[in-house]
């Protein structure tokens, strides 16, 4: 690990990355040019202490996740990521890693979508970063390891996964979850994480396998979907789908009419989101 060079390109990244470009006023009174380190740290779900050690060359080594979650918290490029990987001793990200990196351009929409349930999937349902309104819509997803990171693996094998749906649309939604992850299998080839995915539960769930062996292709989620939160009932929400085919990610969004009462329920869950934020201690968070 390089310490000092790894130093100097935090903080040039820093100095570099303007409030407007992460969707934080600049405010009347900000000297630091660029963004401050608490900022990134936020950004990046970390504490700034452990942030600031980094960017003075005096912090332990990043794990691969807290370096992927650095480089999404400065925007980075694919090829400053990768450079940031190689600073902190771990080496050029395989495949897998690098398919989870966020570009800066979609980043960049996630930025304004601060008050909107937004976040941004990976090919097999790996939730990778959300907004404070989808937390509060969701609960907090990115926090997952292993199969269970795939929000098709959680279906199946973890039934708190499903609380979320109302439970008439349970068949329904297994049935387009299991179509999709074959669509992405067949795309990715057998050695992929999709086709390792779908061999693991076809061992651990017979719900799964008897979907699986039906062999439906096609079949695609609704952009009208029903959600039943536990604080404020059952919500109607339309999904909107970005897509981003370089990296094979998508950015969902949801929204509601203004006018009815899903609308309302979603701007309470956004205050109730804004509180749960403030109650949190400063510079802390749950990778931290």
């Amino acid at each position: 690990m390089d310490r000092l060079e790894l130093a100097e390109f935090l903080r040039s990244r820093r100095e570099a990355l303007q409030p407007e470009d992460v969707g934080l006023p600049r405010g009347p009174r900000r000297r630091t040019r660029g963004l401050r380190r608490e900022e990134v740290a936020e950004l990046s779900g970390m504490s700034t202490d452990y942030y600031a050690r980094l960017e003075r060359g005096k912090g332990p080594r990043p794990s691969e996740q807290m370096a992927a979650a650095i480089s999404r918290g400065l925007r980075l490029s694919l090829a400053e990521r990768d450079h940031l990987f190689l600073l902190t001793g771990l080496g050029i990200p395989g495949r897998v890693l690098r398919s989870e990196h966020i570009s800066p351009g979609l980043m960049r929409i996630l930025d304004r979508l601060q008050d909107t349930p937004a976040q941004i999937m990976g090919s097999v349902g790996e939730t990778l970063v959300q907004t404070p309104p989808a937390v509060a819509l969701f609960g907090q997803q990115t926090h997952y390891t292993g199969l269970a990171r795939s929000n098709v693996y959680r279906w199946f094998t973890d039934p708190s996964s499903r609380l979320i749906y109302p439970a008439a649309d349970h068949a329904a939604n297994g049935r387009v979850f299991t179509a999709q992850l074959r669509r992405v299998a067949a795309q990715q080839g057998p050695h992929a994480q999709a086709a390792a995915l779908a061999r693991r539960l076809l061992d651990e769930s017979e719900e799964f396998a008897a979907i699986w062996n039906d062999h439906q292709i096609g079949l695609t989620f609704t952009d009208e979907k029903r959600l039943v939160h536990p604080e404020v009932g059952e919500l109607t929400l339309h999904c909107q789908i970005l897509l981003d085919p370089d990296q094979a990610h998508a950015l969902l969004t949801f929204t509601a009419t203004p006018g009815t009462d899903s609308y309302d329920k979603l701007q309470l869950l956004s205050v109730i989101g804004n509180q749960r934020l403030s109650s949190r201690p400063a510079g802390r968070s749950e990778t931290s």
